[in-house]
């Protein structure tokens, strides 16, 4: 297999995306395990708490894999990934301590890195001039796996007990052959250009295109609030207001299936309309939404979270796409700089949200977060003639 090119290569795209679905499956283990798991263990909340950030830790060396990943071992990085993270996520049913728990977890954590920052730049190597489309295949198969995930580890625990976890195993093997047989031959480096010799340090790419990020990161600033009520604090949310926990299951069941959906047509649309443009109607529509939402109960929800969830989770794929497609051959590293931004936005909102709800309660907080939201809306606006510029739109 030569260097990659052309247009649209869809055969290669599907595999891609349905790769990160099988990894990203197993990383969706943990939460719904964790209560056998604190049971079994007899640890604390607090202790359970720190494992998610254990297993997010190498996420702080995202920069480091980004430049290594420009070099031709990445191919390497993405065959092997969903095989480890595999290994690690099928033991935690076996692990007999805290401590080789949190091991188990810090390396899926590596594993993760590893696939998240090349595979983008190898969906966009498939792509052609429809970044957007590639994007979308790439990240339907990741949301599907949010779905999906929690679904089979506790079939697997209904049927074989929480030891019994290491049984789902050989499907991440299954993922890295098929990795191995299609792309061990591939080249992903960029075809040389006058350009290569003058973009100088890592450093210097950052800096030139610092409003590409503040676009990215700014946007995600601002959405990361409401994807956090609407998605980790919505079954608390609905449970606490009176519904059932099988309501609350299904209104999660159904705003991330329909999420799904829009990572799928998202990035297909922005080919067509336009990154900055979709991007610009998500912010609007997105809190709109989340208003309704909490201003109905009852079965009254799920027409609205529907499309609530296709537009909450539409804007990964675009600012992927987005990143994907500014004018430098440095991929992997802007991408790494793009997921290492997500990492801390993260970290930070989703415990300030939570401290929000203990203080003033749910609705004044989810409130305050879908208001607040419209942020993005002002991101998109400012950096929308530079963000052009870097992308050579």
């Amino acid at each position: 297999m030569g260097k990659t090119g052309g247009g649209f290569q869809q055969g290669r795209v599907l595999i891609m995306g349905g790769a990160h679905f099988v990894h990203d499956v197993y990383t969706a283990f943990l939460a719904p395990a964790l209560p056998l798991i604190i049971e079994k263990l007899g640890i604390s909340y607090g202790m359970t708490g720190l494992l998610a950030v254990i297993q997010r830790i190498p996420s702080l060396f995202n920069p480091l894999i980004g430049i290594i990943a420009e070099r031709p071992v990445m191919r390497y990085m993405v065959i092997f990934s969903p095989a480890l993270t595999a290994l690690t996520m099928s033991l935690i049913g076996l692990a007999p301590s805290y401590i080789f728990l949190a091991v188990l977890l810090f390396f899926s954590g590596i594993s993760s890195t590893f696939w998240h920052i090349p595979t983008p730049v190898m969906v966009h190597r498939f792509s052609g001039d429809r970044i957007g489309k590639g994007m979308s295949y790439y990240m339907v198969g990741g949301e599907l796996a949010r779905t999906a995930g929690p679904l089979v580890i506790l079939g697997v625990i209904s049927l074989w007990g929480l030891e019994g976890t290491w049984k789902m195993m050989p499907l991440g093997f299954i993922a890295s052959l098929v990795l191995y047989l299609n792309f061990r031959n591939a080249n992903f480096e960029q075809i040389s250009s006058p350009r290569k010799h003058l973009e100088g340090s890592y450093w210097k790419i950052f800096l030139r295109f610092s409003a590409a990020f503040l676009l990215t990161g700014g946007f995600t600033f601002f959405q990361a609030g409401l994807k956090s009520s609407l998605t980790y604090y919505l079954p608390v949310f609905l449970t606490a207001s009176g519904s059932s926990i099988h309501v609350a299951d299904l209104a999660l069941t159904v705003i991330q299936l329909s999420g799904a959906a829009g990572a799928l047509f998202a990035g297909t649309i922005s080919d067509r309309l336009g990154r900055n443009r979709t991007l610009l109607i998500i912010s609007l529509v997105t809190p709109l939404l989340t208003l309704l939402f909490l201003s109905v109960d009852g079965w009254w929800i799920f027409p609205v979270l529907l499309p609530l969830g296709f537009f909450l989770f539409a804007p990964t794929s675009v600012l992927l796409a987005t990143v994907q497609e500014l004018r430098t051959e440095k991929k992997a590293f802007v991408n790494s700089i793009y997921m290492t931004l997500n990492f801390f936005i993260s970290v930070m909102v989703y415990p300030l949200v939570g401290t929000l709800i203990d203080h003033v309660g749910f609705l004044p907080t989810f409130r305050a977060i879908a208001w607040i939201g419209f942020g993005a809306t002002l991101v998109v606006v400012a950096s929308w003639k530079t963000v052009d510029r870097l992308t050579g739109k």
